[in-house]
């Protein structure tokens, strides 16, 4: 570059510095919307809060919601109702923008949220093909502390 080229793009600062100015922002165009027509819901159900996230078979989440997120604080995030309202909000995104009508269900852990959220998923509108526990059960573990007996 010349140094006329060089006064052209470049912006002085107060220290008499050349700074080059920045080109302004281009809008970016937003990303398509994707038809998933059959997807995969997991519930993460703890004793505190939870968690419900919408996917497509693959695991590309599609959306997600937790009892928190909509406005529940404190002992409430773990109440039944609150698993509910959350499902609801996750599945009623993911009908809107990606037009899903079946979802595999897959609940984790043994909070009270469990079935509230199932029953909120049945009367979203959409079929549940099927239902699977993946909650981890622990056979073995580690050693316990202390000393080893004779």
């Amino acid at each position: 570059m010349t140094e006329e080229e060089v006064k052209d793009t470049a912006v002085a600062t107060e220290a008499g510095e050349a700074v080059e100015a920045q080109a302004p922002k281009t809008k970016k165009s937003k990303k398509a919307k994707r038809i998933v027509n059959a997807g995969a819901v997991h519930i993460q159900a703890t004793f505190n809060n939870t968690i419900i996230t919408v996917s497509d078979k693959n695991g590309g989440v599609l959306s997600a919601s937790s009892a928190g997120a909509n406005g529940f604080r404190g002992s409430k995030k773990g109440t039944a109702f609150a698993a509910g309202v959350a499902a609801e909000k996750a599945l009623e995104i993911a009908k809107k923008n990606h037009a899903l009508n079946s979802v595999d269900v897959y609940v984790k852990g043994i909070g009270l949220g469990r079935d509230a959220a199932v029953r909120a998923i049945s009367s979203a509108g959409i079929r549940i093909d099927s239902i699977t526990d993946v909650t981890p059960i622990q056979h073995g573990g580690v050693r316990p502390k202390g000393e080893r007996k004779p």
